[in-house]
């Protein structure tokens, strides 16, 4: 069935794209510090973003080689068991690009399994890709993913020499699966919005903490799940109110839990309504 759609409280899927020196992964440990909570990071720097402990409080797992998506899985899976609140993945292209990433391993596959038909390799390179990025995308975490973008020097005014970044190094339509994408430029570190589904990054900008608050003020506006629960909940439990029989308050108890399910106080209404119109049924059954 079709409904109104609504907008609900989200975890972030931010991507901060830019080449060298364009100040990624000090932008991601401002943004996690304004987000708040825990903060973990993925590093495949060789220890790079310890270099900014003194901005941010963080732990790190220092990933090597080889960087395949199922050893970033088990990464982000290991955060989130150990209870972080923001994770940073830095850098994200390393899955890709880097030793034992996808497009290593598609080459190295293609040659032993293919006879060299790369195409024919993406049948199985692709789908350990995708479960990467669906793992990324329905992590119970804030995700900050970092991402290296080719660089092009071009001259600015007054001879200035400007490095730009361009591509991102990451498959194609990577950007199509954040809810924001920013692009860190090397000269001023200012960051300029590719995509903004925030509608919060209409003009180039520093990040700082504060840039980090407000995204997490635009995650929390939405209607919550518990919310949502207690909105549909009340119809639910009208239903027991009015079950004429055991029957149908047995049907009407049965879905009311499936909406309060995982959330007590209200799994604990729900009992309490079924209790109370059970007691009232019980005397009509009697009598009759």
């Amino acid at each position: 069935m079709f409904k109104k759609a609504e907008r609900k409280q989200a975890k972030l899927r931010l991507a901060l794209a830019g080449p060298s020196g364009s100040g990624k992964t000090y932008s991601a440990l401002l943004l996690a510090q304004g987000i708040g909570g825990r903060i973990a990071v993925i590093d495949t720097e060789h220890g790079s973003a310890s270099l900014y402990a003194d901005i941010a409080d963080f732990d790190t797992l220092e990933l090597h080689a080889p960087y395949s998506p199922e050893r970033y899985v088990d990464a982000i899976t290991a955060a989130e068991q150990a209870g972080y609140n923001v994770l940073i993945i830095d850098s994200y292209s390393h899955e890709w690009t880097g030793s034992g990433g996808c497009l290593e391993a598609n080459e190295k596959l293609a040659h032993q399994k293919f006879k060299g038909n790369t195409w024919a390799a993406w049948n199985e390179t692709t789908p350990r890709h995708r479960r990467l990025t669906d793992k990324i995308l329905t992590s119970s975490l804030h995700i900050i993913c970092t991402m290296r973008s080719k660089t092009e020097t071009v001259q600015g005014e007054g001879k200035k020499i400007l490095k730009l970044g361009m591509k991102s190094e990451q498959r194609d339509g990577t950007d199509y699966e954040f809810t924001v994408v920013l692009d860190l430029t090397h000269d001023g570190h200012t960051a300029m919005a590719s995509k903004d589904r925030t509608k919060l990054f209409e003009e180039p900008e520093l990040i700082t903490v504060e840039t980090g608050r407000r995204l997490l003020a635009w995650l929390n506006s939405g209607v919550s799940p518990e919310e949502r629960a207690k909105e549909l909940l009340v119809d639910a439990l009208a239903d027991i109110a009015s079950a004429k029989d055991m029957g149908s308050l047995q049907s009407a108890f049965n879905a009311a839990k499936a909406i309060a399910v995982g959330f007590e106080d209200l799994v604990q209404q729900v009992v309490t309504a079924k209790d109370k119109r059970k007691s009232e049924l019980s005397p009509q059954r009697q009598s009759a």
